[in-house]
């Protein structure tokens, strides 16, 4: 791939690719992504804030995930082991730069590739999407129920939710089911996690009796 200048940033974020550990004067995140993911989050993070492009970069991540989401043939092409990486590099410029993306997406994906690292792009993505919810001071929380909320559960939970986040934060919530749970809910807010679901209450349950025989 033709080989473009790029600022002092994006020669950071190249070595902070790189396979060899290296020390960097990265800026830092609010939070900490582990993993390869986090390490590609975390260099891209670093670049966009230098740059100024955080929300910019997290929008071009999010075209491409939707990109990748709707055709699933984009998806079979950059997980393919028998194309030749050059040639998914010089595909990914010709299809960002008419995407009208940043140099900073651009030699993302140019890198990930060059690492045949492609297939980690939705784990990269997500880890950047989660730099940028704590970045706006955003609190993850997940609600896992054995059935549906009803609206009035839904605010009454909100409201008790409010009191675990601090001043300037938001809370940002999301619900799924689990019929196993059988009654109860499941809510992992943060890194804490509360288990009051009857189906954890039953397993409970069966330990002390069986400790009891």
């Amino acid at each position: 791939m033709r080989q473009r200048p790029i600022m002092a940033t994006l020669r950071q974020v190249r070595r902070a690719f790189s396979s060899t550990p290296v020390s960097l004067d990265l800026v830092k995140a609010p939070i900490q992504v582990f993993g390869i993911e986090g390490r590609y989050a975390h260099a891209m993070y670093s670049a966009a804030a230098r740059d100024n492009k955080l929300d910019a970069v997290e929008k071009e991540l999010q075209r491409m995930k939707a990109l990748i989401a709707s055709h699933p043939d984009v998806s079979l092409y950059l997980n393919n082991p028998v194309i030749k990486k050059t040639e998914k590099q010089a595909t990914l410029e010709l299809l960002l730069n008419a995407e009208k993306c940043s140099p900073i997406t651009v030699n993302l994906f140019g890198c990930l590739a060059e690492n045949n690292r492609l297939s980690k792009t939705p784990g990269v993505i997500a880890a950047y999407e989660r730099l940028m919810s704590a970045h706006r001071g955003e609190v993850e929380c997940t609600v896992t129920s054995a059935k549906a909320l009803t609206s009035e559960n839904l605010k009454s939970l909100q409201e008790s939710l409010r009191g675990f986040i601090e001043k300037g934060q938001t809370l940002k919530m999301h619900t799924t089911t689990d019929p196993s749970l059988i009654g109860g809910m499941i809510v992992e807010i943060g890194d804490k996690r509360v288990d009051l679901s009857i189906s954890s209450k039953i397993k409970q349950l069966t330990g002390l009796l069986r400790e009891a025989i």
